[in-house]
């Protein structure tokens, strides 16, 4: 089975902005909504495709996912046992429908979810320097999040007052109504889905039951942590709701580029630069290194780009105790100005490596 390209489903580009790919969607549901499209029975299988694409590509945390690990990436993501996506790849399908067609809803056709649910999960980007994943760092990070009001614990009521059961929806939450090939149980629109209405609402929350907040949390990322490594921090994503449990954080790691150090894998490598002297016969030589000072032996007749090793000297594999190594890599530099004494030594030099027949050695080289 081949496997889908959200991307060319919508016909747009990886690096698309998120206004570009709700346009692109836009234009195919509405070219093969099965409601225009009678006649046509492909149409419906292209809509509900485009659906699906939109459905993570118009979603951040889902597009970054699903451009580091695929389709894949996001089925393993959905499970209980995650928390990153309690719904399938269709569960915001409702509100794609409502931005076009003017209502909101789901295929589910169920019943508004009610009680205490967990909150949602967060996600958030954090840069380290590479001397900081190197040796690990514990960081204090921001999180602006949202979480149940303290005044009414949630229930958006001024406290001592009760909300009423909504008319409307009988208390479910949601009404039913038919969009042609569609019957689509929508969101109730006098209640929000709460399937109540608050005559008293919380004057701290105004009604709502949630409130923002802006909290430091302490984050520590092991030593050896790379790139796109991405770490969990349990209950502090959103409240939940009605009594439900936090949601969790989930914090992607990215690294600076460092001016001298550079990582391969788990071995850490620098550029040494040596001079013409030193490659010839060898020197002694000292590098300041993340974790120490390392005493660096240059042999006698180095070679440009030569590699030198320093054994469990490079980052850690998190949560072992293996280490890579530490690679010198040398770099043979011309100079560019020479004093007039360095100048009659090179001469003097050239004269030692062309030997006595120096003509045929120029002849040749001319050639």
């Amino acid at each position: 089975m081949a496997k889908k390209d959200y991307y060319q489903i919508l016909g747009v580009n990886r690096n698309a902005s998120a206004e570009e790919i709700k346009k692109a969607y836009r234009k195919m549901a509405m070219r093969h909504h099965p409601d225009r499209n009678h006649d046509d029975p492909e149409a419906e299988d292209k809509f509900k495709e485009a659906s699906e694409a939109y459905s993570v590509l118009g979603n951040v945390e889902k597009r970054q996912i699903y451009d580091q690990y695929g389709v894949e990436g996001l089925r393993s993501r959905g499970g209980q046992d995650s928390g990153f996506f309690s719904d399938s790849i269709f569960s915001d399908f409702g509100d794609i429908l409502g931005d076009l067609f003017g209502f909101s809803g789901s295929f589910s056709g169920g019943r508004q979810r009610r009680g205490p649910r967990k909150g949602n999960d967060l996600g958030l980007e954090v840069m380290l320097t590479l001397e900081e994943s190197f040796l690990g760092v514990e960081k204090e990070i921001g999180v602006d999040r949202e979480r149940n009001c303290d005044v009414c614990d949630g229930a958006g009521s001024e406290p001592g007052k009760s909300a009423d059961v909504c008319s409307k929806c009988g208390g479910s939450g949601n009404v039913r109504m038919s969009q042609g090939f569609f019957s689509i149980a929508t969101t109730c629109s006098s209640c929000q889905g709460r399937g109540r209405v608050i005559a008293h609402p919380c004057k701290t929350c105004r009604g709502q039951g949630r409130v923002r907040e802006s909290k430091k949390i302490k984050v520590i990322f092991p030593a050896g942590i790379d790139a796109g490594n991405r770490l969990r921090v349990t209950g502090e994503g959103a409240g939940g709701s009605e009594g439900g449990s936090p949601g969790d954080l989930y914090v992607m790691v990215k690294i600076k580029a460092d001016k001298y150090f550079q990582r391969h894998g788990n071995d850490l490598l620098f550029q040494l630069s040596i001079t013409f002297s030193q490659a010839a016969l060898g020197d002694h030589v000292s590098i300041k290194a993340f974790d120490g000072t390392e005493k660096i032996k240059i042999p006698a007749a180095a070679q440009n780009g030569q590699m030198l090793k320093i054994k469990n000297k490079g980052f850690r594999q998190v949560n072992r105790w293996s280490r890579g190594d530490l690679l010198i890599q040398i770099n043979v530099m011309t100079p560019q100005t020479l004093s007039r004494q360095e100048s009659e030594l090179f001469k003097k030099l050239r004269e030692l490596e062309t030997g006595k027949d120096k003509t045929l050695f120029e002849s040749e080289r001319i050639d």
